[in-house]
């Protein structure tokens, strides 16, 4: 059931009052910093004149994570969302303090997206949860959450979610990659508290932090219109057809077996059989080479950028499909179907 049955109701977001057909930027008071300076997250609501869905769009709760940013910007610059049905609330930075420091952590080294639901009087990282929660997320139906890899590390684009629910499944479905990961939800994690209060959410994970990635940015704006579309709030766009979606129910990391200098066979979005070799370990001058083989079958989904590893460091992350060969093939298209012609780049 929508929270925003009618245009007629109030919606606000701290004391802010947003009416049917009106765009706007409220700044939320966050926190200070030491200078006595005030830190505001920044939220941008559109509400429609018909009622609909309210959604929100999340980025940055890790603060090195840049990808997100980019692609709300462009979503509001999209004519369609001037018909929009029911209430879009866009978060870009979420962690305000992180983007400062270029750091995926707050100032107490705490991870934002394991305080979840937080608290009013609880540490730094717990009041701006809770803050979050409650002035966002439980006033919304959905929610879409941008992320990207871990610093020096990439993701294809892919959806995580809870896929054993079916309209979750369907939202997933809609986005448009092919790679979806049914996804156990965290202890803290922003999408294990908003499920608690009934609010479905995607996670798409694309890129790298502290980077912008072409691919990842244009999938994502692509994505997130697709999902608004699927809800009815905008109209669906015939610009491309979207990719097939593969669910794969599991994944696993390929670990360092030694320390050295990497050399590698594979690389994002390939898919490679069982026992195939990924990557040699050896020392700088390329002797006491250690071949490293992919224990499944599977597409990679995520690897590190660094050619300097440590035994046991996480190198290759493979997801398990059914149909690899379909899922290599629509991954594929990715560039094809998101980049313009004359874009060199590909998916690293």
């Amino acid at each position: 059931m929508h929270k925003i049955q009618s245009s007629k109701q109030v919606f606000s977001i701290a004391g802010v009052e947003v009416k049917p057909g009106e765009f706007k930027t409220i700044n939320l008071p966050a926190a200070k910093l030491y200078t006595d300076i005030d830190i505001a997250m920044p939220i941008h609501v559109i509400r429609g004149k018909r009622p609909g869905p309210t959604v929100f769009i999340s980025a940055a709760i890790h603060g090195d994570e840049l990808n997100g940013i980019e692609i709300i910007r462009r979503l509001l610059t999209k004519k369609t969302l001037n018909t929009l049905r029911g209430i879009l609330i866009a978060v870009p930075i979420v962690n305000v303090y992180g983007v400062l420091n270029q750091s995926r952590y707050l100032p107490d080294r705490r991870d934002l997206n394991r305080s979840f639901p937080g608290s009013a009087k609880g540490t730094l990282a717990g009041r701006i949860a809770h803050l979050f929660l409650n002035e966002i997320v439980n006033k919304c139906d959905y929610g879409i959450d941008l992320h990207t890899g871990a610093i020096h590390r990439s993701n294809l684009p892919q959806v995580r979610a809870n896929l054993d629910d079916e309209e979750t499944l369907e939202l997933a479905k809609a986005f448009g990659v092919p790679v979806l990961l049914n996804s156990n939800i965290r202890d803290g994690s922003l999408r294990g508290a908003a499920t608690e209060q009934g609010v479905k959410v995607l996670l798409y994970e694309a890129g790298e932090a502290l980077r912008f990635n072409e691919l990842s940015i244009r999938a994502g704006v692509s994505g997130v219109l697709n999902v608004l579309a699927h809800l009815k709030m905008i109209r669906k766009s015939v610009k491309h057809k979207n990719l097939e979606p593969f669910v794969a129910r599991s994944s696993n990391w390929v670990r360092a077996s030694s320390s050295g200098i990497v050399r590698e066979n594979k690389q994002l979005g390939d898919f490679v059989e069982k026992g195939e070799l990924l990557a040699e370990i050896g020392d700088p001058l390329g002797f006491n080479c250690e071949p490293l083989y992919s224990k499944i079958s599977g597409i990679i989904i995520g690897k590190t950028n660094i050619p300097l590893v440590h035994e046991g460091e996480a190198m290759f992350h493979i997801a398990y499909f059914q149909s690899g060969d379909e899922v290599a093939e629509e991954v594929e298209q990715m560039p094809e179907t998101f980049l313009p012609e004359d874009y060199t780049s590909i998916i690293q």
